[in-house]
């Protein structure tokens, strides 16, 4: 209503939440002119669930992103030194069953939480669902008898034989430095993107191809902070 209207007297507003109803909503309003004077506004408000979709899909920007954290773990950050998980004892043997479920085995997207030991996957077969998996099932090679064989995707924007190289990086992350260290990883397969998140609770999310071009002075420098 504050914003400047046409020289033709009509203005759409941008999409907000009704007040009334909660849900995202819309205004036309139109002048309404009188021998050259303006004497009223017709408005009209729209629900945009009835509303025809004109745009095209939204697709998520492949650029990398670093997202800052919590301010106050940010500030007690170096007050705290990595406690070792259960995952942790068996991490090779972990992520060789999650390489496996990642390219033979139909998961498409994983989440790692290497504090809480335990994994949430996603599959080809089921993609709507998650299933989460524990630090006594992902040091069980068994549990690849449970997702049966699955081609690799196609349209999967990371090779096969990237997934493992992905992997091979994740230890050096978590175990290289006492205080800021891997909490979290999450790849996917279809859109070749890999998130990172550190005892900071600062996040990066970028291109596979990139990622695999960090080393370990990119993560750590030599002041041992995540940039």
């Amino acid at each position: 209503m504050k914003a400047a209207m046409s020289i033709r007297g009509f203005l759409l507003s941008e999409a907000y939440i009704s007040p009334d109803e909660h849900r995202p909503s819309l205004t036309a309003l139109q002048a309404i002119h009188r021998n050259g004077r303006l004497v009223g506004h017709l408005g009209a408000d729209f629900d945009l669930r009835d509303l025809p979709v004109t745009s095209e899909l939204y697709d998520e920007p492949e650029d990398w992103r670093q997202v800052k954290g919590d301010p106050a773990i940010r500030s007690t950050v170096f007050q705290q030194s990595r406690t070792e998980s259960p995952l942790d004892r068996h991490l090779g043997l972990a992520l060789s069953i999650l390489e496996e479920l990642l390219t033979a085995r139909g998961v498409y997207q994983c989440q790692i939480h290497f504090s809480k030991s335990l994994a949430t996957l996603w599959t080809l077969g089921d993609p709507l669902r998650y299933r989460i998996l524990d630090h006594e099932t992902l040091c069980d090679p068994d549990i690849c008898l449970i997702y049966p064989p699955h081609p690799y995707p196609p349209d999967a924007a990371i090779a096969p034989n990237e997934v493992g190289r992905i992997l091979d990086t994740l230890p050096t992350l978590r175990l290289t430095d006492p205080t800021i260290y891997l909490r979290m990883a999450s790849i996917n397969l279809i859109n070749g993107m890999v998130s990172v998140t550190f005892s900071c609770d600062g996040s990066h999310y970028m291109p596979h191809g990139e990622f695999l071009k960090k080393d370990t002075s990119f993560w750590f420098g030599h002041d041992s902070s995540p940039r």
